[in-house]
């Protein structure tokens, strides 16, 4: 994953009028089975940058960024409050898949696969501020980590540490997690205290 330029200058103007062409783009209206509703959040400031999966039918209804209970546990490990979660001066959510996929059987279907070729790279080049990167789940590890840097979301996250710097992936905080959490103790007392310090570092005025 490439680092950011810091000596490029993001135009607040271009970046909010990239923000209203996702939020208005309905590519992939005639495969949902309900209108499009893009949900992003960056601001030229942003420090971290979040990539997950895609909307739930609860972030659909509200157009807020994880305002679920996957949310409530991201912001749990990471240690951001949810007023710093939600400025996008220093937190701004760049999903998979911008837009709800909708329902299979056991779970929603994957993020529409149109969304990050189309908007990713353009969105990333507005944000040279970005400090650290979250890698929320399987499809955005697939499409930042390296090339056979692991083989499952498991063995992606226990190698957090072998990851390009200023990255760490993490397993989707979905109510399964705490089963994985079970499973996975070193999660909790290792990687949990190396995020949180991530992320403090990361929203701190110093320079790193």
């Amino acid at each position: 994953m490439a680092v950011p330029d810091r000596s490029r200058c993001s135009d607040p103007s271009r970046l909010q009028a990239l923000l209203r062409e996702i939020e208005a783009c309905r590519l992939c209206r005639e495969v949902l089975a309900h209108e499009p509703r893009p949900v992003v959040q960056a601001g030229a400031g942003a420090r971290i940058l979040v990539i997950g999966q895609a909307p739930g039918s609860k972030v659909h209804a509200s157009g807020l960024a994880w305002d679920d209970d996957s949310g409530d546990r991201l912001r749990e490990w990471t240690g951001l409050t949810k007023p710093e979660f939600y400025d996008p001066e220093q937190v701004a959510h760049m999903p998979s898949g911008f837009c709800y996929p909708g329902r299979a059987s056991g779970g929603d279907l994957p993020p529409r696969p149109e969304c990050a070729p189309l908007w990713h790279g353009r969105l990333r080049a507005e944000l040279p501020e970005v400090r650290l990167t979250l890698l929320v789940g399987r499809y955005a590890q697939k499409r930042y980590l390296p090339r056979g840097f692991a083989r499952t979301l498991t063995e992606a996250v226990e190698r957090w540490g072998g990851a390009p710097a200023g990255v760490i992936p993490l397993p989707h905080p979905a109510w399964r997690s705490r089963l994985w959490m079970a499973r996975h103790p070193w999660f909790e007392s290792e990687v949990l205290p190396a995020l949180r310090a991530a992320v403090r570092d990361a929203l701190s005025n110093a320079d790193p």
